[in-house]
């Protein structure tokens, strides 16, 4: 594939005009690549925030987990956000001497007890789990919790990830707290938690407020914080970061309370890449098909799951260039399809490719369906030199599937 000329989009700007064949060509594939420039990019400018305002930033370790970079990461987070025990073990034992805060569905009785070593912060999701998990933890000394659910829906056509659509699980609403929460049990909390975006901007978040506002106005002067969960797009350029700093002050000024932020996709946002080859090349009828040794549904699932078609260096819309390919993979799912692309001249066989945004909810989601190798992991460099970090074998397959 011809890929002389430079590439512009955000999701490639790590790579300063470097073609991906100069840099990228004696890498084994799959292969994912984390950029290390771009991370402290992401750091810098969440940094700013926090300086401005006072808030906390998170990492969210749902979105980005690869913890060989959480020393870049480190210096400009408070901490890490987890979803369970083995996240906040990962973000105690990986972010020493940061806040580890940790939210879940539901607990495990048989974890709690090791969960208390890890987690500075734990927030519920229910009444219920509250009453039973709440009071070891606020003896363990423990900042608690509780999510609540605002019922205010701002996205469109992601419904899986909509934590206010009807009827969620997710968070207690004002209703079920009227219901539910004692005197006793609120006495326990020390701060509330609404995570309700996903790749969204700051204007969604200030209808977000403003309903939180409206429905648990009169307990929040009585809590030490409220999280305001993930989903904010804070590094993506042309992020209203001047909107992000005014919800933030009116929350600290209205309910004089410290403010946290868990962005995971911020963390991470632009600072990856998965580089693949073209394996063969598929004529059926008008479609032609390009098979990758990659696969969406086994190393970039939420290309199947949210959906999306991820950005590839070099390709442009269907149509857009002279030679329109869809791209798939290797498995035996027939939707196992990365997307549409056109290209300035036709696909050979063992073309190299770069999807981009690929450090976000990649290697955290991955999977081995059909014996699929995991792609190996590798970082480059600020001095553009890049250092393999991990390779996947047969034996990685295996050992999770017994003994």
């Amino acid at each position: 594939m011809d890929t002389r000329a430079k590439e512009s989009r955000p999701c490639f700007a790590g790579l300063d005009g470097q073609s991906p064949q100069k840099l990228f060509e004696n890498l084994p594939t799959p292969c994912y690549i984390l950029d290390e420039a771009m991370l402290r990019r992401n750091g810098e400018t969440l940094a700013g925030v926090a300086r401005r305002t006072g808030c906390r930033i998170l990492l969210a370790q749902k979105a980005f987990s690869n913890y060989d970079l959480y020393p870049v990461l480190a210096p400009y987070l408070d901490g890490t956000e987890a979803s369970g025990l083995y996240e906040a073990r990962l973000g105690a034992e990986e972010m020493p001497e940061k806040e580890v805060h940790v939210f879940c569905a539901a607990y495990r009785p048989e974890e709690f007890d090791e969960l208390l070593r890890y987690a500075d912060h734990i927030v519920f999701n229910s009444p219920r789990q509250l009453k039973r998990f709440g009071p070891p933890a606020k003896a363990a000394g423990k900042n608690i919790g509780l999510r609540i659910n605002p019922e205010c829906s701002t996205q469109e056509g992601h419904a899986i990830y909509d934590p206010c659509a009807p009827g969620s699980r997710l968070g207690v609403t004002r209703a079920q707290w009227n219901a539910d929460m004692s005197a006793e049990l609120t006495g326990l909390l020390d701060g509330l938690h609404f995570h309700t975006l996903c790749e969204q901007d700051a204007d969604a978040l200030e209808i977000t407020l403003s309903a939180v506002a409206q429905r648990f106005d009169d307990v929040l002067p009585r809590m030490k914080w409220l999280n305001f969960g993930g989903g904010h797009h804070i590094t993506r350029p042309g992020y209203d970061i001047p909107r992000l700093e005014k919800c933030i002050r009116f929350a600290q000024e209205k309910w004089d309370l410290q403010v946290y932020l868990e962005p995971g996709e911020a963390c991470a946002l632009h600072a990856g890449y998965l580089a693949a080859r073209v394996l063969d090349i598929v004529q059926n009828g008008k479609i032609t098909t390009a098979v990758l040794d990659t696969s969406a549904a086994c190393h970039m699932p939420d290309v199947l799951e949210m959906p999306y078609r991820p950005p590839l260096y070099g390709a442009g819309e269907p149509g857009e260039l002279p030679c329109s390919v869809r791209l798939g993979g290797p498995t035996c799912l027939a939707g196992d399809v990365i997307g549409e692309y056109s290209f300035a001249a036709p696909l050979q066989e063992g073309d190299l490719l770069l999807f981009g945004d690929m450090a976000i909810y990649t290697m955290c989601k991955n999977n081995t369906f059909n014996g699929m190798a995991l792609p190996d992991i590798s970082v480059l460099h600020t001095d553009k030199n890049v250092q393999s970090l991990r390779r996947f074998a047969y034996a990685d397959f295996k050992q999770r599937l017994g003994t």
